[in-house]
């Protein structure tokens, strides 16, 4: 046996990887749950001029939608936009039969903002990124 470290597998390793894994857990997934890629998406504002004024990347995979980050220009926070983007990513998620999104918010970040939106926390990371917290939210669609 030899065991590499890299920085830089190959996506033949990768997906030996993901074979594998695929192969171990159809055993204990309901046959409904599937295999299915993950969808990747955005949700993006933009001005007139077709200025990137905010948006949300996300990814949405297993029932569960997952903002991968959520970013406003400084000019339109306060304004309302985040709310419209992430009302458009959970209405796209429920529209294809996710059940759940789930995201992830630094201390300094949009915590108090999620909650408002009904997202609760279920996990804290301490210390990750050094000096702050990592709050892991979750909302039932």
């Amino acid at each position: 046996m030899n065991l590499v470290v890299t920085t830089s597998p190959t996506q033949e390793d990768l997906k030996a990887l993901s074979v594998g894994i695929g192969s171990y857990n159809k055993d204990y997934l309901p046959d409904e749950v599937g295999y299915e890629k993950d969808t990747k998406f955005a949700v993006i504002a933009k001005d007139t001029n077709g200025k990137v004024l905010g948006g949300i990347r996300a990814n949405a995979f297993w029932n569960y939608c997952t903002i991968e980050l959520l970013w406003l220009s400084e000019e339109t926070r306060g304004l309302g936009l985040g709310t419209n983007l992430m009302e458009a990513a959970e209405n796209f998620a429920k529209d294809r039969g996710f059940g759940y999104m789930r995201t992830e918010t630094l201390s300094f970040q949009a915590k108090p903002f999620y909650e408002k939106l009904g997202y609760k926390v279920f996990g804290e990371l301490p210390d990750y990124p050094k000096g702050h917290t990592t709050y892991c939210l979750v909302k039932k669609l």
